[in-house]
């Protein structure tokens, strides 16, 4: 399963748009950057998730619920909070701007789309991964944080 996967199982359609209004591009550049950037990030969730700390710290943050309200309420994507949180978000997967700024660029070389464009999406589409995880993680059956974190597994 990929992010897009995951994003659309868990009802993620609709923010899916929402993000891409947000940004300015359209739907099909929308899935190009989720296909690009999906890796990237739960990847990097995953290399966390390898240590005791980072592993609490995530079923922390998919505990909380907190984060499905990316998914369950699209009109989010548009706020100026969700786009500060997704920075925060960003930041624990990725460590550092410099990191943050060499993905959106990686993916602007594989998707053709402005490195600009996509910055702005980075954090966006990172409030939406940890939505779908979260509900994902809420599922009383097969959906729970070891299932999430042996999909990540499966991009490497």
């Amino acid at each position: 399963m990929d992010l897009m996967d995951l994003l659309k199982s868990s009802g993620g359609n609709d923010s899916i748009g929402k993000l891409a209004d947000a940004v300015g591009i359209g739907s099909g550049d929308a899935s190009k950057l989720v296909a690009s950037l999906g890796p990237a990030l739960l990847g990097n969730l995953t290399k966390q998730a390898g240590s005791a700390s980072g592993l609490s710290g995530l079923k922390r943050a998919l505990d909380s619920g907190k984060h499905k309200q990316y998914i369950d309420n699209p009109e989010t994507m548009l706020a100026d909070a969700t786009r500060e949180d997704g920075n925060k978000i960003l930041g624990h997967i990725l460590g550092s701007k410099d990191a943050s700024r060499a993905v959106a660029n990686e993916a602007s070389f594989e998707t053709g789309i402005d490195p600009g464009l996509i910055k702005k999406a980075l954090p966006l589409l990172a409030t939406l991964a940890m939505g779908a995880m979260s509900k994902k993680n809420a599922e009383p059956k097969g959906g729970g944080l070891g299932d999430l974190i042996g999909m990540a597994r499966k991009f490497f």
